[in-house]
């Protein structure tokens, strides 16, 4: 039996946000122009049903009133990139590791440009928070939602931006 596949879109400060599950679980969250987006076609019939939870946390976290998810996700991904988003789920709200510290989480230490390329295929922007790995000098690199995005991100969850300063 094919799975059942819905989605619904949310408004977020960073442009609209299109959440997907799989089976009545989130699976995927998206930014508008993000990198790695699939098609719409592939996130099925429209209905809010499934997301009430997640819209609900989602509104809390840009709100600033929630820094920890507590989401059932069914993340679809080979072994290792399921291993570095299980690991980006443990980098505490306000903090960053760079890619390096991943691999070396991971058990990989010469793994850093596997650990950012699986970084990067993340489908649940935002909750997976991906945002929080930078380069090995402290700058910003590479982020599928752009990185002015990531930058206001990691701004308002170091508190130095206000919530509203990310419309």
């Amino acid at each position: 039996m094919a799975p059942i596949v819905r989605h619904t879109v949310m408004d977020s400060p960073y442009e609209p946000l299109t959440l997907v599950a799989v089976d009545g679980v989130l699976s995927r969250v998206h930014m508008t122009g993000q990198r790695h987006r699939p098609p719409e076609e592939t996130f099925g019939e429209p209905d809010p049903r499934p997301f009430r939870e997640a819209i609900r946390q989602l509104d809390a976290y840009f709100a600033g009133e929630l820094t920890e998810f507590d989401l059932p996700l069914r993340l679809i991904g080979t072994d290792f990139q399921l291993r570095v988003w299980e690991e980006l789920c443990r980098i505490p709200y306000g903090e960053t590791r760079t890619y390096g510290e991943l691999a070396e989480l991971l058990g990989s230490p010469s793994a850093s440009r596997a650990v950012g390329l699986a970084n990067g295929k993340n489908p649940v922007s935002v909750i997976v928070p991906c945002h929080r790995v930078i380069g090995a000098g402290g700058g910003l690199t590479g982020y599928g939602g752009g990185l002015d995005r990531k930058q206001r991100l990691l701004a308002f969850e170091s508190g130095t931006a206000e919530p509203a300063a990310l419309f």
